[in-house]
């Protein structure tokens, strides 16, 4: 699973195999990146190009995320 290494927060792993693909461009952040390196302690390899990895590095722009939680909080306090 592509956010796999995300769904394991805090965990470290001696290898981290890290997807960088153009065809997310939604998952192409710096930050995601630092997760990714962040996660591995011995061996990180990036699937993805020099150019997809040095855009993920300038990238800076965090979207927001669309959860739907303001829609349920208000939902449960109409209730």
């Amino acid at each position: 699973m592509l956010l796999q290494y995300i769904r394991h927060n805090g965990s470290e792993f001696d290898v981290v195999i890290m997807l960088a693909p153009a065809s997310a461009p939604m998952l192409l952040t710096r930050n995601l990146l630092y997760t990714g390196i962040t996660r591995a302690k011995k061996l990180l390899i990036i699937i993805g190009s020099d150019r997809i990895v040095n855009y993920m590095v300038q990238n800076v722009d965090s979207k927001k995320r669309n959860t739907g939680l303001e829609f349920k909080l208000k939902m449960i306090a109409q209730d």
